[in-house]
């Protein structure tokens, strides 16, 4: 127990001890923040339409392409505490169809790291990704909802998964355009 290394080893293992015992502590701090009461958000839309298009994969079947632009405007600045890396925040539709009993899709998406400005306002913003149907449940259907949801990804701990209670429902037109 006087060497050298053993006197190293024993101040590095109690050194990651003490490093383990405050990281849990870090974690536990913010575990039980409920992150979806603290978010203001407003979700709209400005222009929806849809387009009928073949699917080449699923034998020239015709499947349904929507489109639309949204508005987002939302205050972040209460998810982001001191345990807070980055917010992973993405727009998802949620609809029914005759075929499917629930079907979602991701629309946008946008990763807002700490030390950015926590507000986010877009106004007539084009979806990142398609709205692909894969069958023809967009044309005419009057109820299509849009939620907000972030993924809160902490230097510590677990990474709590919650949809904003904001959400904005809308109908696609009956006639193709």
């Amino acid at each position: 127990m006087n060497t050298l290394l053993s006197r190293v080893n024993a101040l590095f293992a109690f050194t990651l001890s003490i490093l383990a015992g405050l990281t849990l502590i870090c974690a536990i701090s913010t575990g039980f923040k409920d992150y979806g009461s603290l978010l203001d958000i407003k979700i709209s839309t400005s222009r929806h339409n849809v387009r009928r298009l073949p699917n080449f994969q699923a034998g020239r079947k015709e499947c349904d392409l929507g489109y639309l632009n949204f508005n987002l405007d939302g205050d972040f600045s209460k998810a982001m505490d001191w345990n807070t890396k980055q917010l992973f925040i993405y727009l998802t539709a949620y609809y029914k169809t005759s075929d499917n009993v629930e079907n979602q899709v991701v629309l946008w998406d946008h990763i807002l790291r700490r030390g950015e400005n926590p507000r986010i306002s877009l106004k007539n913003t084009n979806i990142k990704y398609y709205f692909w149907d894969d069958g023809q449940g967009l044309l005419g259907n009057p109820n299509i909802t849009l939620k907000l949801s972030v993924n809160v990804v902490p230097n510590a701990g677990f990474l709590p998964l919650f949809t904003g209670h904001t959400a904005h429902t809308f109908a696609f037109p009956v006639e193709k355009s």
